[in-house]
């Protein structure tokens, strides 16, 4: 591995680093946050509790007929029990249950109000039984935004939903799946996963969880070759993980009657702990980042492989040299132009003193 770090008469500074396998492990493509962290990967679905402005329903169940709220001539009603009407979980969290008063329901789980109504009604009457159902559940839904075909907020059942499945719910995508990315906001914490890593990783494809945001973004990723290349301009990388060979080779490669195979420069920003991790003197650069070119000899073999492991970042700019021969070529070219214009000029001074002379005579 060679590293450079000399000053230079230009504008800015840089470190040059010629491209080596050494080099790869300090250059590899950067890690990616995860959904991992948040749980929900493994197992079964998050339980959901109620929540404000749910509506639910709450049906009492007694034993035998002449309880509190069964009456003893009930008859024939097929079940000792009463449906009363739908309430919405009020702005304090709570629903209110005949003889039982307000009961917090809010944040807890339908199991457990259960429960707390249960007991409430035990000394009055006969070993009642509570089932609440929940007919509108507000407060258990997502949000998914950004580039998908129907952005809104979906809610999620008890069976539970991973993020592929609203993000399904919410249409699909809009986008080229290769450059987008997924974003998850849950209780002030944030990650981002890339799209094609959902799929191909089902650890990632968490279950979602009540007041999740999910934002679908494209990122548009391109770097610029510059050069003797068979093709300047701006690319777009069009795939996830791609490298300065594949890079070039989209650029229609390397022209035979210019280039120098030995001069293919890669011009990056790098964080300025990277370089100092290479044994790099970073101590003058100032800033966070270091302007790094990193240099690939293509005439060496062992170079071809690391320019097919060696990844892409967005940005990232391709300049191919031209070869001594291309400089030499031109020289001689700007020599014979000014040969060319001394010569004329001659000829056309002794043109000029005949026809004065011509006229003298």
């Amino acid at each position: 591995m060679k590293v450079t770090t000399k000053e230079r008469r230009v504008g800015i500074d840089y470190a040059l680093i010629d491209l080596s396998k050494n080099v790869l492990s300090y250059f590899s493509a950067p890690q990616p946050t995860s959904f991992k962290g948040f749980g929900g990967g493994r197992g079964g679905a998050p339980e959901i509790p109620l929540g404000y402005g749910d509506v639910v329903e709450v049906a009492i169940f007694e034993a035998q007929s002449g309880g509190l709220f069964i009456p003893s001539d009930a008859g024939s009603r097929p079940g000792n029990y009463i449906s009363l009407p739908s309430q919405t979980i009020d702005r304090n969290g709570t629903i209110t249950i005949p003889y039982a008063g307000r009961v917090p329901a809010a944040g807890r789980l339908k199991e457990t109000v259960e429960q707390d109504v249960e007991d409430r009604l035990a000394s009055r009457a006969i070993e009642p039984q509570v089932v609440i159902t929940t007919t509108t559940s507000r407060s258990s839904q997502v949000a998914v935004l950004g580039d998908v075909n129907n952005p809104q907020r979906i809610e999620i059942s008890p069976a539970g939903e991973r993020v592929l499945d609203v993000i399904s719910a919410a249409g699909g995508l809009t986008t080229n799946n290769i450059e987008t990315n997924v974003t998850l906001q849950r209780r002030g914490k944030t990650a981002t996963v890339a799209y094609t890593t959902l799929l191909k990783n089902p650890a990632e494809n968490i279950y979602v969880a009540p007041d999740d945001t999910i934002s679908i973004d494209h990122e548009r990723r391109t770097y610029l070759m510059l050069g003797a290349a068979g093709t300047s301009g701006r690319f777009d990388f069009e795939e996830s993980d791609l490298t300065l060979g594949e890079a070039i080779a989209k650029a229609g490669g390397l022209r035979d009657d210019r280039a120098d195979p030995a001069q293919v420069l890669l011009y990056r920003l790098v964080p300025k702990k990277t370089v100092a991790a290479m044994h790099v003197d970073a101590t003058r650069f100032t800033g966070e980042t270091v302007p790094v070119i990193i240099r690939a000899n293509l005439r060496d073999p062992a170079t071809l492989f690391a320019v097919q492991q060696f990844k892409m970042e967005d940005k990232d700019i391709i300049y191919i040299s031209n070869s001594d021969s291309v400089e030499l070529v031109k020289f001689l070219d700007i020599v014979n132009s000014v040969s060319s214009t001394v010569s004329g000029v001659t000829d056309d001074a002794n043109d000029t003193r005949n026809a004065v002379q011509d006229l003298g005579n």
